[in-house]
């Protein structure tokens, strides 16, 4: 029996391949119990916390990829104690087939643990959207979108700098000085990109609007359907798609619509010259009782010009911030009772069609 376990295949006693799968297939097992008792812990904390989360999304997003991380690890460990074969020895532009299978194998180990890391921020963004989703205000999954993607970006970046180190065995401090180097010049080329970026961050954190608001930038009114990285996307009342760089949402006045506190409606009264002062006295005065609502908070009836063609009353009125909807048949309803009050009275208008409003 001892004279099989140390007969020797390329290189390596049978005795140490034996060891080397009993020590994957420990760790195979161990996972599967470590990975119930991370489950629980990380529950318990989240409890304690207050926090509630999936347990199948934590599975598939953190503890998978971190199950096969420390398998690929323990199989990296133990199978490094071998002897590499002499018969795979060979030369790949004068580098050894022993270092080439190595830096590869180092290269998987990175990516299995930055893989990890990715998913660790997917699924923290995931509990942060569940918490933001019950609030009122849409900036913060605005805000949670944004710097996950960033955050991404950032260990993609990192992760290859590793990859260049250890895989490569490049230094990555000359790396790193030619990035800075073609960063300014990039930066300088893409100035305006950049000052895209930077009015996305302003945006995000003094909130002149959000997702939902009703704008007017320039010419333009809509609804924000997305706040993004380079621009601001707007759906038009005409219902077409605009797309506003950031910088320009930043430096042009913006007229929030969602954050008025009134809404205001007006209409001019042209009479006609024929009109008596006793008449107009009663028009006022059952104009004014007329606004006497509950939904109008704010009222003004006013002879405000006396012209050579005409008498002109202004009505002015503000209701609370409904909706434009409710706000259009208040404003109707003041239209027909202003006509029924004008055929009452027998008030002329001056000239044709000239009601405004």
């Amino acid at each position: 029996m001892n004279d099989i376990i140390r007969t020797v295949i390329f290189d390596n006693t049978i005795s140490d391949y034996l060891l080397v799968i009993g020590i994957i297939g420990l760790v195979w097992v161990l996972k599967k119990r470590a990975s119930k008792n991370i489950t629980r812990l990380v529950f318990y904390v989240f409890k304690r916390m207050g926090r509630v989360i999936d347990e199948k999304e934590f599975f598939q997003l953190v503890l998978a990829p971190l199950e096969n991380f420390v398998l690929f690890l323990a199989v990296y460990i133990a199978v490094g104690n071998l002897q590499f074969p002499s018969i795979l020895h060979f030369k790949v532009f004068k580098l050894a087939s022993e270092l080439i299978v190595d830096r590869i194998a180092i290269g998987l180990l990175i990516f299995f643990f930055f893989h990890t890391l990715l998913r660790v921020i997917d699924y923290l963004a995931i509990i942060l959207e569940k918490r933001a989703s019950v609030t009122d205000d849409t900036t913060d999954d605005q805000l949670i979108i944004f710097f996950r993607e960033f955050l991404k970006v950032i260990l993609i970046i990192i992760c290859i700098l590793v990859m260049i180190r250890f895989v490569l065995n490049e230094d990555i401090t000359k790396i790193l000085t030619g990035l800075s180097l073609a960063g300014a010049a990039i930066a300088l080329a893409a100035k305006e990109s950049l000052e895209n970026l930077i009015a996305s961050f302003i945006i995000f954190f003094d909130r002149p609007f959000r997702v939902g608001d009703l704008l007017k930038v320039q010419q333009i009114q809509g609804t924000v359907e997305k706040i993004g990285l380079r621009s601001t996307r707007i759906r038009t009342n005409e219902k077409t798609y605009v797309s506003i760089p950031n910088k320009q949402m930043v430096d042009t006045i913006v007229d929030n619509f969602s954050l008025r506190n009134r809404r205001r409606g007006e209409l001019n009264l042209y009479l006609d010259l024929t009109t008596s002062l006793a008449q107009v006295n009663t028009l006022l005065a059952a104009l004014d009782h007329a606004l006497k609502s509950n939904v109008i908070v704010e009222k003004s009836v006013l002879l405000s010009d006396l012209r050579m063609d005409a008498y002109l009353i202004t009505v002015e009125y503000f209701t609370e911030n409904i909706s434009i909807a409710a706000f259009n048949e208040i404003k109707q309803t003041i239209h027909l009772q202003v006509l029924a009050l004008l055929e009452e009275n027998k008030i002329e208008i001056a000239g044709k069609n000239k009601l405004i409003t």
